[in-house]
């Protein structure tokens, strides 16, 4: 099929002026990067104990960052 014989109505226009700000939604994916960090033996140790413990500790810091975030 020809792209001129495309019936493109039913789809919305692009912004682009929101193209390339990250939103917190379903299929957001921040950038990752690799910290160093020095938490208490007891506290990794807790953590450790679930699957995906980097990826809770990281759940963690964005709930408390959003409780705390000032407008």
């Amino acid at each position: 099929m020809d792209n001129d014989a495309l019936d493109l109505s039913d789809i919305p226009e692009i912004d682009l002026a929101v193209l390339g700000k990250p939103t917190v939604g379903k299929f957001y994916r921040p950038i990752k990067k690799p910290v160093s960090i020095r938490l208490d033996a007891d506290v990794l140790a807790w953590f450790k104990l679930h699957p995906h413990y980097q990826t809770l500790i990281n759940k963690v810091c964005r709930l408390y960052m959003s409780r705390h975030h000032k407008s």
